[in-house]
């Protein structure tokens, strides 16, 4: 097992700004399938995993939209080395053995590399298949150190303690929010919350952030949060941090409000999403923080150009998890090319050149960070994140 590291760009000062079988053109990405348009002979057979159904579906349902983008693209483009991709996506419902499941299905389709999971108890339950197989695995999303404990696994995307102790760092160095008296709520009962708030608290103490109030709840208790407000305005918190899913975080919203309490709200990626929950009204998110790599308002080129295909194909604006599986599938392309790798190689000879390229590329151009990205040998990227705070409904690149 790997040890973990933290990026080191993290503990730096931010850049401030802040969670299917076809010819290439058509879009069945909505069926959970798609391929590349190979016109025959060896093609790259690429595998995704995550949710498209369930509670979880906004997630892995950009993922598998965003992947698709960048496949039609990179196969329009010549494909890597010369060769098509043949991608295929499946479903695992933001559950562990449904996960391992549609990992066995696409390694029978013959699937030689994976990009997934998603979500991070899935993605931890398939790395012992992909160790078992030495097949490369870059996860886009899945935040928990152990996505990435074994050599043949690297993420795309922030891990949970980087989300913290970024988080505590952002909100120490921006003028308006330092000096806040904070509060946090998490959820104990899963990985992903209680990973970003230890660190998040670790690294406040050594900033000598003021935090007042740390209550939590459980997923057998995650709709009424009354107690866990009262307590955060009792103690005069005016900054109150939601290292959880946007799910809960819109509940809260409603109920600060109803009880007259109106701190300012900062979360993570997980909160990424709250825009689109069903009968939530918006305004109530008005001002809230997000610390994500990704900024659908950007004015880039290569922004601008992803989000105007992604709401051609799915009707909406992409979430950063979107965002980071374009980058990844792009990344996948970049190792390929500089190792010289042929989809004739074995899946264990292919994931041994990509191990070795993963830590050698500098990958530029991309939708998740205001600066290029490498990765260390664990596993872990180094890149710069953002903020963002949402104005009208938007997700603004914080000043």
């Amino acid at each position: 097992m790997k040890k973990r590291v933290l990026s080191a760009m993290l503990a730096a000062s931010m850049a401030v700004s802040v969670l299917a079988g076809c010819a290439t053109g058509t879009a069945p990405a909505a069926q959970g399938e798609a391929a590349s348009g190979s016109s025959g002979g060896e093609a790259f057979k690429i595998g995704g995993i995550g949710p498209t159904t369930g509670a979880a579906a906004i997630y892995g349902s950009d993922v598998r939209d965003a992947m698709q983008i960048a496949v039609d693209e990179i196969n329009a483009d010549g494909g890597i080395n010369g060769y098509q991709i043949e991608y295929k996506f499946e479903d695992d419902e933001h559950n562990a053995e449904k996960a391992v499941n549609a990992y066995n299905t696409l390694k029978d389709w013959g699937m030689q590399m994976l990009i997934g999971t998603v979500t991070s108890a899935p993605c931890i339950a398939v790395s012992e298949k992909t160790k078992e197989d030495n097949m490369f695995q870059l996860t886009p999303s899945g935040t928990a150190v152990n996505c990435v404990q074994y050599d043949n696994a690297f993420r795309l995307c922030f891990s949970d303690p980087n989300q913290g102790s970024a988080s505590a760092d952002y909100i120490a160095g921006n003028d308006s929010l330092k000096g806040s008296k904070i509060a946090i709520i998490y959820d104990s009962s899963i990985e992903y919350s209680t990973g970003i708030h230890d660190s998040f608290v670790a690294r406040a103490s050594e900033l000598s952030l003021d935090v007042v109030s740390d209550t939590s709840f459980t997923t057998d208790s995650n709709t009424d949060f009354t107690v866990q407000l009262q307590s955060s305005k009792d103690a005069g918190a005016d900054l109150l941090f939601l290292p959880i899913y946007y799910q809960e975080a819109s509940l809260i919203l409603q109920q600060a409000d109803s009880m007259g309490y109106a701190p300012v709200f900062f979360g993570v990626d997980g909160m990424d999403g709250i825009l689109g929950v069903e009968n939530f009204d918006t305004s109530l998110a008005e001002g809230v923080y997000l610390l994500t790599p990704f900024s659908a308002t950007a004015q880039d080129e290569l922004t601008v150009n992803f989000v105007k295909k992604f709401k051609e194909m799915t009707g909406h604006i992409p979430n950063q998890f979107g965002a980071d599986a374009y980058d990844a599938v792009y990344a996948v392309k970049a190792v390929c090319e500089a190792q010289n790798v042929a989809p004739s190689q074995s899946v264990s000879d292919i994931c041994e050149a990509m191990k070795k390229g993963m830590t050698e590329i500098e990958l530029g151009n991309v939708l998740t960070s205001p600066t290029s990205i490498t990765w260390t040998a664990e596993g872990e990227p180094n890149k710069d994140p953002r903020a963002v705070i949402i104005k009208n409904s938007e997700y603004v690149l914080a000043e």
